[in-house]
């Protein structure tokens, strides 16, 4: 079992940037595949991010591709998103969560079996 902290949200403007932590408990972080899901008021969790139990491979949704960056130590048992040029549409609670053995190439909200408290990213206009 494994268990999920994040940090690093708060208010940024417009085509800011911000970068999520998630820290994970436990010695065997290195067999999960971890991603990033978020979650706006009103509308269903969607899928951010994920990232292979290696860091090999990483995978993005298309509304992210070559903004946001998906990273892991797996020495210090925290994955990392960073995310660039922001925009207002994408204000939500943003979620860690851990699969384990996973490969990382799942977005669906059921494969990931462990999931953080979330944090809030506001993106103002």
């Amino acid at each position: 079992q494994v268990q999920l902290v994040e940090s690093g949200g708060g208010l940024v403007q417009a085509g800011g940037s911000l970068r999520l932590s998630c820290a994970a408990s436990g010695r065997t972080f290195s067999t999960y595949a971890m991603a990033w899901f978020r979650q706006a008021p009103g509308k269903e969790r969607e899928f951010v991010t994920a990232i292979s139990q290696s860091g090999g491979s990483t995978f993005y949704a298309d509304s992210v591709k070559g903004r946001f960056t998906i990273s892991r130590d797996n020495a210090k048992n925290t994955v990392y998103l960073q995310m660039n040029s922001l925009k207002p549409e994408e204000t939500a609670v943003y979620y860690c969560a851990a699969n384990r053995y996973g490969t990382g190439r799942s977005r669906s909200v059921s494969s990931y079996n462990y999931w953080g408290q979330g944090t809030q990213v506001t993106v103002s206009s």
